[in-house]
């Protein structure tokens, strides 16, 4: 079963990495215009830096959870290295419980923050504002996942936490 969730975990990632390639596309190229159109047609897109902004609240947001998923966050492993294996392997499970819970509040707090603003539009594009909210309990969702994976899948016996 944990290799079924291993599976499910890995396929579930590579759709955000696909999501996060087509977000950052589309805000390379917004600009790009948004650029051409301000300095050589004099004239502005107002809804490209909304528009942008949003992208890369996205873009950081569940590119996060994609290094996360990696084990691409910056980690300080000077002590734990040194660990005999079975403190390593409790320090790895309680540094992913320590994520399951800063996941949990994402989740939560992320649910609540866009039920408050759920009335609110943006300025530019007049889309409700909660809907750009959503990637945080989204991406909270996925630590969550994640960190469950990891939490059930320790490190090798020849690699560090």
């Amino acid at each position: 079963m944990l290799a079924r969730f291993h599976h499910w975990c890995s396929r579930l990632n590579q759709g955000v990495e696909f999501l996060l390639f087509a977000l950052g596309l589309s805000m390379a190229l917004l600009v790009a215009v948004q650029v051409f159109c301000r300095y050589v047609l004099n004239s502005s897109l107002f809804w490209s830096e909304e528009l942008a902004r949003y992208l890369l609240v996205w873009l950081s947001f569940l590119g996060a959870t994609v290094a996360y998923y990696r084990g691409l966050h910056p980690g300080i492993d000077v002590l734990t290295s040194r660990l005999p294996r079975p403190a390593r392997l409790f320090a790895h499970r309680f540094v992913q419980l320590v994520t399951m819970s800063l996941a949990l509040v994402m989740i939560v707090a992320g649910i609540r923050f866009a039920w408050f603003v759920r009335h609110q539009i943006s300025p530019a594009l007049s889309l409700p504002k909660w809907t750009v909210l959503t990637v945080i309990p989204t991406s909270g969702l996925l630590l969550l996942l994640y960190g469950l994976l990891f939490f059930f899948h320790p490190p090798s016996q020849d690699s560090g936490p």
